[in-house]
């Protein structure tokens, strides 16, 4: 049987093909240490898991959920902005439970654009992005990322052509895979140009709670006017380990909510109830469990960077996320050192051209391995005599 012309037309997916080589390199039986991956390594917190295991026991959430989410479990989200960014949701008309943030940033171009309309995006940026491009048959144009810019879309080079013909954009800070952080600054002038010109914004925070240095990121929403033009994701996946469980929300512009939500009427039955109610105690339940995590992860940072500094690797340190953006040496592309890192030194990373044109000339780097693991990492790069 044929595959249909949709899904014909979808990119390839770059984190399989990614995947298929670390695990070609590991099926040889070698000790490949995965810088490459963005899968937490450490458990769910032990509460966390503890309410769903009592909520499975309970009787009450074996059927089906409410198509939209539990009432509770979206009022467990209003309770999370208030307390972490002073920002009033309403929990009926300005939130939408998703199945992980992945499935909103795929179909909410299914939701509220038509076939030949255009979406901006970030380059770098996440690649499944482009899964929603070619499902929902729309155009799009990239936003470059540049050094010079910190890593932030510079509105003034848009064209006229792309600032008239946007319907939406979207934004990802804490970034995957720059690492970088997004300014109230820079927020206000999103909402700013997203008014002038009429688009629609969806800032992804699946990264929120990871900020370094004492600096937790900021969410888009505390923005004056934020709401009247946007929205934003926020996952589970990251901040409390859930990446398995698949628990996110879009938060925000009623009207944007309600589309999601008309179109996930059609799509699916929410989440399974014992897991919406493990995620309430996520969100209102003990905050420490977080703070841990963005230590252990500052905590490899600093190891990351030291070692990198030691074999004089000039890298920039990230902000936040628990990614690294470093650049490759010269003589080399992107592909070519991450390739040769696999080959000749068992070190998996993410090549920045799988991000976007202007990821070329960087690899992602996840800090999802032990300080013992990072540093031996960089002990293997160090033998290959690239760094001065």
């Amino acid at each position: 049987m044929a595959l249909s012309n949709r899904l014909q037309n979808l990119p390839p997916h770059f984190f399989t093909l990614l995947l298929n080589k670390i695990e070609k390199a590991m099926d040889e039986g070698r000790d490949v240490i995965n810088l490459g991956r963005g899968n937490p390594d450490q458990p769910t917190p032990p509460h966390i898991i503890k309410a769903l295991q009592e909520a499975v026991e309970d009787p009450a959430t074996h059927g089906y959920s409410p198509f939209r989410g539990t009432l509770a479990l979206k009022q467990a989200v209003a309770e999370y902005y208030q307390r972490e960014y002073d920002v009033t949701i309403d929990p009926e008309t300005e939130v939408a439970v998703l199945g992980g943030t992945k499935i909103g940033v795929v179909e909410l171009p299914l939701a509220i654009m038509n076939e030949g309309d255009l979406l901006l995006l970030p380059d770098p940026g996440y690649p499944d992005y482009l899964s929603g491009v070619s499902l929902a048959g729309i155009r799009y144009d990239t936003m470059p990322l540049r050094k010079e810019n910190e890593f932030l879309p510079d509105y003034d080079k848009l064209t006229d052509v792309q600032k008239k013909d946007a319907k939406l954009m979207y934004l990802n800070y804490p970034s995957n895979p720059t690492g970088v952080t997004a300014t109230p600054e820079f927020y206000e002038k999103t909402v700013a140009f997203a008014k002038e010109n009429q688009i629609a914004v969806l800032q992804d925070f699946a990264y929120g709670g990871i900020g370094f240095e004492g600096q937790k990121p900021i969410s888009f929403l505390q923005t004056e006017g934020a709401k009247e033009v946007g929205i934003e994701m926020l996952s589970l996946s990251k901040m409390y380990n859930m990446a398995g469980w698949r628990v996110g929300f879009a938060v925000g512009n009623s009207e944007i909510i309600e589309a999601l939500n008309v179109l996930q009427d059609h799509l699916f039955t929410s989440i399974f109830p014992a897991v919406q109610r493990a995620a309430i105690e996520a969100l209102t339940g003990p905050q420490q469990c977080v703070e841990e995590l963005v230590a252990l992860y500052e905590s490899r940072l600093t190891v990351l960077l030291t070692e990198c500094e030691r074999i004089g690797w000039d890298v920039t340190a990230p902000t936040g996320s628990f990614f690294a953006w470093l650049p490759v040496p010269e003589g080399f592309t992107s592909e070519t050192f991450a390739d040769l890192l696999l080959d000749k030194a068992d070190v998996a990373v993410s090549p920045g051209n799988g991000f976007g044109v202007h990821g070329e000339g960087y690899i992602r780097v996840g800090l999802l391995e032990s300080e013992e693991r990072l540093q031996e990492a960089i002990r293997r790069i160090e033998k290959l005599g690239l760094f001065k």
